[in-house]
Protein backbone atom coordinates (compact mmCIF):
# COMPACT_ATOMS: atom_id res chain seq x y z
CA UNK A 1 0.00 0.00 0.00
CA UNK A 2 1.41 3.52 -0.92
CA UNK A 3 1.29 5.95 1.98
CA UNK A 4 1.84 9.76 2.00
CA UNK A 5 4.27 10.58 4.78
CA UNK A 6 4.13 14.06 6.52
CA UNK A 7 5.04 15.77 9.69
CA UNK A 8 3.68 16.49 12.75
CA UNK A 9 6.51 18.28 14.41
CA UNK A 10 9.32 16.16 14.32
CA UNK A 11 6.65 12.69 14.35
CA UNK A 12 6.21 11.31 11.21
CA UNK A 13 2.60 10.06 9.82
CA UNK A 14 1.00 8.76 7.01
CA UNK A 15 -1.90 8.25 4.78
CA UNK A 16 -2.97 5.92 2.64
CA UNK A 17 -2.43 7.41 -1.27
CA UNK A 18 -5.77 5.88 -1.99
CA UNK A 19 -7.60 8.36 -0.19
CA UNK A 20 -5.39 11.25 -1.28
CA UNK A 21 -7.18 13.62 -4.41
CA UNK A 22 -4.00 16.35 -4.68
CA UNK A 23 -1.25 17.50 -2.43
CA UNK A 24 -1.06 21.54 -3.13
CA UNK A 25 1.07 23.93 -1.89
CA UNK A 26 -0.29 26.22 0.89
CA UNK A 27 -2.58 29.03 -0.76
CA UNK A 28 -4.23 32.25 1.02
CA UNK A 29 -6.77 30.92 2.91
CA UNK A 30 -10.40 32.62 4.67
CA UNK A 31 -10.22 32.33 8.23
CA UNK A 32 -13.32 31.27 10.03
CA UNK A 33 -13.96 33.04 13.01
CA UNK A 34 -15.35 31.30 15.81
CA UNK A 35 -14.49 27.66 14.19
CA UNK A 36 -12.60 25.29 16.03
CA UNK A 37 -9.03 26.43 16.55
CA UNK A 38 -7.43 23.80 14.02
CA UNK A 39 -9.79 24.89 11.07
CA UNK A 40 -7.17 26.35 9.20
CA UNK A 41 -9.33 28.05 7.19
CA UNK A 42 -11.29 27.95 3.35
CA UNK A 43 -10.43 27.83 -0.14
CA UNK A 44 -11.63 27.80 -3.76
CA UNK A 45 -10.75 25.01 -5.35
CA UNK A 46 -11.78 24.50 -8.85
CA UNK A 47 -15.18 26.27 -8.10
CA UNK A 48 -15.99 24.26 -4.69
CA UNK A 49 -14.86 25.94 -0.90
CA UNK A 50 -12.72 23.61 0.19
CA UNK A 51 -12.26 23.48 4.76
CA UNK A 52 -9.03 23.31 5.52
CA UNK A 53 -7.62 21.53 8.91
CA UNK A 54 -4.37 22.20 10.43
CA UNK A 55 -3.19 18.71 11.58
CA UNK A 56 -0.57 19.90 13.74
CA UNK A 57 -3.13 22.27 15.62
CA UNK A 58 -5.33 19.04 15.81
CA UNK A 59 -2.75 16.45 16.91
CA UNK A 60 -0.28 18.45 18.81
CA UNK A 61 -2.07 21.82 19.51
CA UNK A 62 0.20 24.51 17.81
CA UNK A 63 -0.22 25.64 13.87
CA UNK A 64 2.04 24.26 11.07
CA UNK A 65 4.84 26.50 10.39
CA UNK A 66 4.59 27.90 6.91
CA UNK A 67 7.82 26.45 5.23
CA UNK A 68 8.36 25.45 1.44
CA UNK A 69 7.68 21.68 2.54
CA UNK A 70 3.93 22.49 4.39
CA UNK A 71 1.39 21.55 2.17
CA UNK A 72 -2.54 21.02 1.87
CA UNK A 73 -3.43 17.40 1.28
CA UNK A 74 -6.67 17.48 -0.54
CA UNK A 75 -9.02 14.02 0.33
CA UNK A 76 -12.28 13.37 0.08
CA UNK A 77 -14.05 12.95 3.84
CA UNK A 78 -16.74 10.61 4.75
CA UNK A 79 -18.09 9.44 7.86
CA UNK A 80 -20.46 6.61 8.07
CA UNK A 81 -24.36 7.72 7.46
CA UNK A 82 -23.08 11.05 5.95
CA UNK A 83 -21.97 13.18 2.13
CA UNK A 84 -18.74 13.22 0.97
CA UNK A 85 -16.75 16.09 1.34
CA UNK A 86 -13.60 17.97 -0.18
CA UNK A 87 -11.82 18.78 2.76
CA UNK A 88 -8.07 20.23 3.38
CA UNK A 89 -5.38 18.89 5.22
CA UNK A 90 -2.51 21.09 6.18
CA UNK A 91 0.49 19.38 7.25
CA UNK A 92 4.35 19.87 7.37
CA UNK A 93 7.04 18.52 5.42
CA UNK A 94 4.80 16.55 3.05
CA UNK A 95 7.52 15.08 0.17
CA UNK A 96 7.38 11.60 0.76
CA UNK A 97 5.73 8.23 0.20
CA UNK A 98 6.33 4.97 1.49
CA UNK A 99 5.47 1.70 -0.18
CA UNK A 100 4.41 -0.49 2.67
CA UNK A 101 2.61 -4.28 2.96
CA UNK A 102 -0.01 -4.85 5.49
CA UNK A 103 1.74 -7.16 7.35
CA UNK A 104 4.77 -4.11 8.52
CA UNK A 105 1.49 -2.63 10.48
CA UNK A 106 1.77 -3.08 13.71
CA UNK A 107 -0.85 -2.50 16.70
CA UNK A 108 0.60 -0.52 19.40
CA UNK A 109 -2.56 -1.36 21.63
CA UNK A 110 -2.90 1.90 23.45
CA UNK A 111 -6.26 3.66 21.96
CA UNK A 112 -6.97 6.50 23.09
CA UNK A 113 -10.59 7.86 23.02
CA UNK A 114 -9.94 11.82 22.16
CA UNK A 115 -7.54 10.40 19.11
CA UNK A 116 -9.24 7.52 17.01
CA UNK A 117 -7.31 8.60 14.00
CA UNK A 118 -4.29 7.61 15.36
CA UNK A 119 -3.63 3.83 13.64
CA UNK A 120 -1.44 1.38 13.57
CA UNK A 121 2.54 1.68 13.60
CA UNK A 122 5.15 1.09 10.47
CA UNK A 123 8.52 0.53 11.92
CA UNK A 124 11.72 1.43 9.21
CA UNK A 125 15.22 2.45 8.97
CA UNK A 126 14.26 6.10 10.45
CA UNK A 127 12.16 5.31 13.26
CA UNK A 128 8.13 4.95 13.20
CA UNK A 129 5.48 6.06 11.23
CA UNK A 130 2.04 6.46 12.58
CA UNK A 131 -1.29 5.49 10.19
CA UNK A 132 -3.76 8.32 9.80
CA UNK A 133 -7.25 6.87 10.00
CA UNK A 134 -9.49 9.47 7.99
CA UNK A 135 -12.91 8.43 8.53
CA UNK A 136 -11.89 8.69 12.39
CA UNK A 137 -10.44 12.10 12.34
CA UNK A 138 -13.56 14.47 13.20
CA UNK A 139 -15.93 14.60 16.05
CA UNK A 140 -19.26 14.11 15.60
CA UNK A 141 -19.42 18.34 16.64
CA UNK A 142 -17.20 19.16 13.45
CA UNK A 143 -18.65 16.53 11.21
CA UNK A 144 -21.96 18.32 12.00
CA UNK A 145 -20.14 21.35 11.23
CA UNK A 146 -18.25 20.47 8.55
CA UNK A 147 -20.70 17.75 6.57
CA UNK A 148 -24.54 19.41 6.91
CA UNK A 149 -27.05 16.56 6.40
CA UNK A 150 -28.18 16.57 2.90
CA UNK A 151 -25.51 18.80 1.58
CA UNK A 152 -22.62 16.76 -0.85
CA UNK A 153 -19.61 17.66 -3.19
Amino acid sequence: MLMLVFYVGPDRYALSCSQVVEVIPLVELRKLYQAPEYMAGLFNYRGSIVPVLDLCHLIQGSGSRNCLSTRIILVKYQHAHQNSRLMGLMAERVTDTVDVLESQFKEEGIHLKNAAYLGKLIMDQQGTIQELRLAHLLSEQAQAFLLPIGEAE
